[in-house]
C-alpha cells in the first residue's frame, strides 16, 4: 500500500483537514499518478456535506484530476511513465452491461464507481483527488493532449465534459440557437463549448455583473433574469437550453424560451425537487432532459476538441489550505470560475 498526502472531510459539518490515505498496490493494469492539480466542483461540497444523501466518513473529494504518470502495471499498454493524463468522475464500472458496451460508462447499469465515495474493486471505499497521488485502472484513465495546461485541463474532467456530453447528444452546431442559464463553474465551459462548435450562445444569468466575461468567454448574447422583460422577449427563442445551476428555479419559465421541437437539459443538481407543469412542454413539442457526464470515449473526445480549439477551464489557483475558504466562495458564487488546488501544498 502506498501512503499518501491528502484533505478530508470527517464529518458533515467539520472542515477539511490534512490527513493521510492509502491507495492500494500497482496491479497488472494500474497507472498510479502523480496529482499536480485537483478541481474543486460543487459536487465535492454536496457530497462532503451529505447534502444528496448518506457520505462515509472520513471523504477525501476532488473528481478533475490531473497529473502524470509515476509507474504503471506490467500489463499496461496505453500509459507510460511521463505521461500527461488525467481522471474524472469514475474510476471503474461494470464493463458487462449494454451500457458499458456502448460506452456509456457513466450509465453502467450496476453502478459506476465514482472516484470518491464509492466501493473499488477491492472492496475499499474509493477517495478522489484532493490528494498527492492516485491509483486507477488504465481503461478509465484519459490522455490530456500537448498544449493544455494541466492546471486549466482538471476542471475539463467534469466541468467539461458534464457540459459537452449534453451538447454533443443533441446536435448543438452551426445554426443552433443555444441558452446556458448561469455562468459559473459549468456554464462558462458551456459557453465557451457551444461557442467553438458554431451555435448562437446566449446567456441567461440572474443578473448584468458578468456580462463582460460571458461575452469574452464566447457568448452572443447576455440577458438578465431577474428582468421580467427578458422573458417575454425571448419567449420560443431557442432549439436548445442548457441549465448548468445547483439552486431551484422556474423551470417553466424557461421551458417557455424554447421554440418547437426545443429541448431544455438539466446538469445542474440542486437539493430540492424540480417541478415541471405539462403545458409548459405540450404545447410546442418541448422536452425536458437530464445528462450526466460522458463515458471515457466521449470524455477523450472532449479533451481533444478542448485541446484543438484551445479552451481550458478560467481558473483561480489555490493552495490546499485554502480549501474550505473556497468552498465557502463557491458558494457565494465568488469565483471565476473554477478553483483548481495546487497539489503540491497537500
Amino acid at each position: 500500500m502506498l501512503t499518501v498526502n491528502a484533505y478530508a472531510a470527517p464529518s458533515a459539518t467539520g472542515p477539511l483537514t490534512p490527513t493521510t490515505i492509502e491507495r492500494r498496490d500497482l496491479g497488472p493494469h494500474d497507472v498510479l499518478i502523480d496529482i499536480r492539480y485537483s478541481g474543486i466542483c460543487h459536487s465535492d461540497i454536496h457530497t462532503a456535506r451529505s447534502e444528496w444523501g448518506p457520505t462515509t466518513y472520513p471523504i477525501v473529494p476532488g473528481h478533475e484530476i490531473a497529473g502524470v504518470v509515476q509507474e504503471v502495471g506490467a500489463e499496461v499498454t496505453k500509459f507510460a511513465a511521463g505521461d500527461r493524463v488525467g481522471v474524472g468522475c469514475m474510476v471503474d464500472s461494470c464493463r458487462e452491461c449494454d451500457n458499458c458496451r456502448k460506452g456509456l460508462e457513466q450509465y453502467c447499469l450496476k453502478g459506476n464507481v465514482g472516484t470518491y465515495g464509492g466501493v473499488d474493486a477491492d472492496g475499499q471505499p474509493t477517495q478522489g483527488g484532493y490528494s498527492r497521488a492516485i491509483v486507477v485502472t488504465e481503461d478509465f484513465v484519459l490522455r490530456i493532449p500537448e498544449g493544455l495546461g494541466l492546471d486549466v485541463a482538471a476542471p475539463l474532467l467534469c466541468a467539461g465534459i458534464t457540459t459537452y456530453s449534453p451538447l454533443r447528444h443533441w446536435g448543438v452546431g452551426p445554426g443552433s440557437r443555444v441558452a446556458i442559464i448561469g455562468l459559473g463553474g459549468l456554464g462558462h465551459m458551456a459557453v465557451k463549448l457551444a461557442h467553438a462548435m458554431g451555435a448562437e450562445v446566449t446567456v441567461l444569468s440572474q443578473s448584468l455583473k458578468k456580462r463582460e466575461d460571458g461575452l469574452r468567454l464566447g457568448a452572443d448574447h447576455y440577458f438578465a433574469t431577474s428582468d421580467e422583460e427578458t422573458f417575454a422577449k425571448l419567449a420560443g427563442s431557442f432549439d436548445f437550453i442548457l441549465n448548468t445551476v445547483s439552486a431551484k428555479i422556474d423551470l417553466d419559465a424557461y421551458l417557455r424560451l424554447l421554440a418547437v421541437d426545443g429541448t431544455l437539459v438539466n446538469v445542474g443538481a440542486p437539493e430540492d425537487p424540480l417541478s415541471v407543469h405539462a403545458f409548459s412542454l405540450i404545447p410546442a413539442r418541448r422536452s425536458f432532459a437530464g445528462s450526466m457526464i460522458g463515458g471515457i470515449a466521449e470524455t477523450q473526445e472532449m479533451l481533444d476538441f478542448c485541446a484543438e480549439h484551445g479552451l481550458g477551464a478560467e481558473i483561480e489557483v489555490i493552495q490546499a489550505e485554502q480549501i474550505n475558504e473556497a468552498y465557502e466562495r463557491v458558494l457565494a458564487s465568488d469565483v471565476r470560475y473554477r478553483f483548481v488546488i495546487d497539489a503540491a501544498t497537500i
